[in-house]
């Protein structure tokens, strides 16, 4: 597995005793600071690299429990199809997600098309979309009408499930998850700490990211997102990053 870097002009990736530490500097709201690592800069969707059944490993530790922005580590699809920095010319098309990841958000972000889900805070989390659904032709013409049923009608669509986990994570730990055709694990220091029958649809990319930005799709409809304050550097140390077919 080869891990390219993505960094804002305040994002920086050093190397520690088998890994890397991703850090983003402290600064005001409003500039985006991102330092990431992943698989498949300039690749389309349909030429990501991993399908199940396989196991993503690595141990890492974060300067905070309560970084402003985002930040994890697994797979993803990467939805949102754009790139924010000069000389990354691709354009992929917006999609619905898929993503089977350790994530942290903080308290400004709300995550989830589902009340009874976690939206925030540090969770296991995964989502199964589609690659078309008839519903979305009228959730695009409710949408600026209603985005409270708009919303609704996404979670019908997109299946997803999370736990938040209690743990420090300025503490070094092991975290797994596998990947199934049937369902989702996630382990953490060998411990099994959620599993799913969710299942993401192939093929994704692997990512792991530190940054400032929030969003949110809240339960009246609302929509909210911008890029947090860092009233500090945060940083985020992984190494032994393993990816495995089963």
């Amino acid at each position: 597995m080869e891990l390219k870097p993505r960094l804002s002009h305040n994002g920086t990736i050093t190397p520690i005793q088998q890994g890397w530490r991703l850090e983003i500097s402290g600064g005001p709201a409003g500039h985006y600071r991102l330092s990431q690592l992943d698989d498949y800069l300039d690749l389309s969707r349909a030429a990501y690299r991993s399908h199940p059944p396989l196991t993503f490993s690595l141990r890492a530790r974060h300067s905070s429990n309560s970084a402003p922005g985002t930040w994890g580590f697994g797979l993803w699809n990467d939805p949102f199809g754009f790139s924010f920095f000069p000389g990354e010319s691709f354009f992929r098309p917006p999609t619905l997600p898929n993503s089977i990841w350790f994530f942290y958000a903080s308290p400004r972000n709300y995550l989830s098309f589902r009340d009874a889900k976690p939206a925030q805070g540090f969770m296991s989390q995964v989502f199964q979309s589609p690659r078309f659904h008839a519903a979305l032709f009228v959730a695009g013409l409710t949408f600026p009408f209603s985005r409270k049923t708009t919303r609704r009608m996404l979670s019908r669509v997109i299946h997803e499930d999370a736990t938040n986990l209690s743990l420090d994570v300025t503490q070094w730990h092991d975290y797994r998850l596998e990947w199934c055709q049937s369902h989702s694990t996630f382990w953490v220091d060998d411990n099994l700490v959620f599993q799913s029958p969710v299942s993401p649809r192939a093929p994704l990319g692997t990512v792991i990211w530190i940054d400032n930005q929030y969003a949110a799709f809240m339960p009246d409809g609302s929509l909210k997102w911008g890029l947090e304050t860092n009233p500090e550097s945060v940083w985020l140390e992984v190494e032994q990053i393993e990816l495995k077919r089963l």
